[in-house]
């Protein structure tokens, strides 16, 4: 029982840890990414 108890305290402190990524807050930070993976290409193609 004793490692159900630790268990679901883990589970309560994750859940209120909150810090949970929104899909439209990936945007900006997905957008740079590719925007520089993509410079990399172009350079080392040139």
């Amino acid at each position: 029982m004793k490692t159900n108890t630790r268990f679901i305290k883990s589970v309560v402190a994750t859940a209120a840890d909150d810090k949970t990524v929104m899909p439209w807050a990936r945007g900006a930070r997905r957008a740079a990414f590719i925007a520089k993976r993509k410079a990399d290409l172009d350079r080392k193609a040139a």
